[in-house]
């Protein structure tokens, strides 16, 4: 399962994602509907599963399909690298 990479984040607590990472989003218990600004947001308002690093507006940050897990940058690439091999 893919580790996705998010440019940007929204705010420090969520970001608007596409239909495409619904599924995912909602097998991790990281989806949030119904907001005025969106449809579909993830949730990331804990940061860093790794490391506890805070995801804010503006960071990029990377979303482990498989486990559910939000990772910072350097977790991030690294757990992706880590797929990769």
């Amino acid at each position: 399962m893919p580790v996705v990479h998010f440019e940007e984040a929204d705010g420090p607590e969520r970001t608007q994602i596409g239909e495409a990472l619904v599924k995912f989003a909602r097998q991790a218990d990281r989806l949030e509907t119904g907001r005025s600004e969106g449809k579909y947001f993830l949730n990331h308002e804990e940061g860093c599963h790794v490391g506890g690093e805070r995801i804010e507006t503006g960071d990029e940050f990377y979303l482990d399909t498989e486990t559910g897990e939000i990772l910072c940058t350097d977790h991030g690439r690294a757990r992706r690298e880590e797929r990769e091999a």
